[in-house]
């Protein structure tokens, strides 16, 4: 049995449709972003500095040059990673403008170490070069965000948040802009007394930087055949925040325990710990979904993380002071798109699947990525050109194959797929990889959907920790740490079956962080409002569409 038996009831033609509303009434804007994250925030940004030496082409694009759509409250208010960052993309971005000294980093990274866990001890090893951290910076990625929507907007950026993209507007073979969702709806779709209709927004081009599980960017992948020829595969990182009583100096990385290294649990991750000043550290655990026992729960994984006596020290005489979770794509070079773009569209940022497993690193190929979307976008807005012709964006697709983006992930391309075959040989295989920078083995390996993998049942949660409230804590308490402000009468935004077997409903309980699934009679029920919009549901089975613009966690720290 596996979920994949068990598709949701979505078709993704529901959302794509015509603008709808009067001319007259449509929101015009010049370029349209939609998501509030770094790949989003850098298009905004360099799209207004190209702006600032073009007065003409700002005035033909009208009053709103550039507008960014974010579902959160604010930038940065959905943002979780872990996060140590490359600044390379952001030196080239503020170059001669921002100082990285300037940016809200907590510092370099001076001294790393990774070790290799058993249930009582921590073994030291050498760092994989691919995860050497010498010269990268480490940040809360939501404070960050928060600051690169400050830039957007001193270079002209007009922001429009809490407010979700519902559809994916499309006329005559070209995009349009979206479609935002109604606000002030009942749990049964009914209008409240503080109703408010969506609205049509159309733009000469759109930019989908929805980030990790973007709807429309899935709807896109499907309306124009842009998907490659593998499946995305993901996987579910859980964070917490700590306030410490003693500083952390170093930036920490785990394999093994608490994951099993034998092939047939396909368990691959580990874990992160960094320093935020100090007093603070942030810790988190990182699981592919394409696990099979229905009993992993990767929240649970974290507490039980917290037990080993590294980790214990590390937090000793501290307080948890946040918590997040958020599904990081995974398949790599060999799952990108065929093609970013199509007439009067461009995908960037973790929304394509620019991330770095090996390396642990994506932030900064969403920012090079949102700037090279801008820069196509920018050349297409010219004289004499229209960025809804065939072929007119595609400027873009050949600037990402050019730049380090590519060239990275191509490196690494198989890595990923040789933990299926376990903990051990895949360990062995991308060593063979990182020495001979991807050439050996030769070829490609296919990646598998998350959906696809048989389910299984063992023991496992029997060695979950019983959470106390001060070491380990409940799913529950952890959805109130993230600042959840999704309403309990808001409409259902998560698309499933209803009706599966008990292991396919036992698998999404204990996958979701949020405790939104609980198995019941024949099959699960759901309650949406305890979502932190995760986008584990749909790499398992099920499909999360967006809830109401301004619901959902409200992240500070993460």
């Amino acid at each position: 049995m596996k979920p994949a038996d068990f598709p949701p009831p979505f078709r993704a033609a529901d959302y794509v449709a015509p603008p709808t509303d009067p001319e007259a009434e449509r929101i015009e804007v010049g370029v349209l972003i939609v998501g509030a994250g770094p790949a989003g925030l850098a298009c905004a940004i360099r799209l207004g500095q190209l702006l600032e030496d073009a007065p003409e082409i700002r005035e033909r694009l009208g009053e709103v040059p550039v507008a960014v759509l974010e579902k959160g409250k604010q930038p940065g208010s959905h943002l979780v990673s872990g996060a140590v960052v490359n600044p390379r993309a952001l030196r080239r971005l503020f170059k001669g403008r921002a100082r990285i000294e300037d940016m809200p980093f907590y510092g370099p990274v001076h001294d790393e170490s990774v070790y290799m866990l058993t249930a009582k001890r921590a073994i030291r090893i050498p760092a994989p070069p691919t995860m050497k951290n010498d010269g990268n910076f480490v940040a809360s990625l939501s404070q960050l965000g928060r600051w690169l929507g400050e830039r957007a907007e001193e270079g002209g950026a007009i922001f429009l948040p809490e407010t979700a993209a519902e559809k994916l507007l499309v006329d005559g073979g070209r995009v349009r802009g979206v479609r935002t969702g109604d606000k002030g709806r009942g749990r049964n779709d009914e209008e409240l007394g503080n109703f408010e209709p969506g609205a049509d927004i159309v733009a000469r081009v759109t930019v989908l930087a929805e980030g990790t599980q973007g709807h429309l960017t899935g709807v896109a992948l499907d309306r124009f055949g842009l998907g490659g020829e593998n499946p995305q595969v993901w996987a579910l990182a859980v964070k917490e925040v700590w306030r410490v009583a003693k500083p952390l100096r170093r930036v920490i990385h785990t394999m093994g325990w608490p994951l099993r290294p034998q092939a047939k649990y396909r368990e691959f991750g580990g874990s992160f710990i960094y320093p935020m000043g100090d007093d603070m550290v942030t810790l988190g655990m990182v699981v592919g979904l394409d696990y099979r026992d229905a009993e992993l729960s990767v929240h649970d994984l974290l507490q039980e993380l917290k037990t080993h006596p590294l980790v214990r020290k590390l937090l000793a005489g501290g307080e948890r002071v946040a918590w997040g979770a958020k599904t990081i794509p995974e398949g790599g070079f060999l799952s990108l798109p065929r093609r970013l773009h199509a007439p009067g569209l461009l995908l960037c940022g973790d929304g394509a699947g620019m991330v770095n497993v090996p390396a642990l690193k994506g932030i900064h190929y969403a920012i090079e990525s949102g700037s090279l979307a801008a820069e196509a976008a920018f050349a297409a807005l010219r004289r004499g050109e229209t960025p809804w012709r065939p072929g007119a964006l595609a400027a873009y697709d050949d600037a990402v194959r050019q730049s380090f983006i590519w060239r990275d992930l191509r490196e690494v391309r198989n890595m990923r797929q040789a933990f299926g075959r376990g903990f051990w040989m895949g360990g062995a295989l991308a060593g063979a990889m990182t020495a001979t920078k991807g050439r050996f083995p030769p070829g490609d390996r296919r990646t598998e959907l998350d959906a696809e993998q048989e389910i299984l049942r063992t023991d496992r949660a029997r060695s979950y920790p019983t959470p106390d409230g001060s070491l380990t804590f409940d799913k529950l308490s952890s959805v109130f740490a993230s600042g959840n402000r999704t309403r309990d009468d808001q409409p259902n935004h998560i698309v499933i079956r209803r009706d599966v077997p008990r292991e396919v409903a036992e698998l999404w309980t204990r996958m979701c962080p949020a405790q939104v699934y609980e198995v019941a009679g024949d099959g699960v029920a759901v309650t949406p409002s305890n979502c932190v919009q995760c986008g584990a549901i749909t790499a398992k089975g099920g499909r999360l569409t967006p809830p109401e613009g301004g619901s959902g966690p409200e992240y500070t720290l993460t």
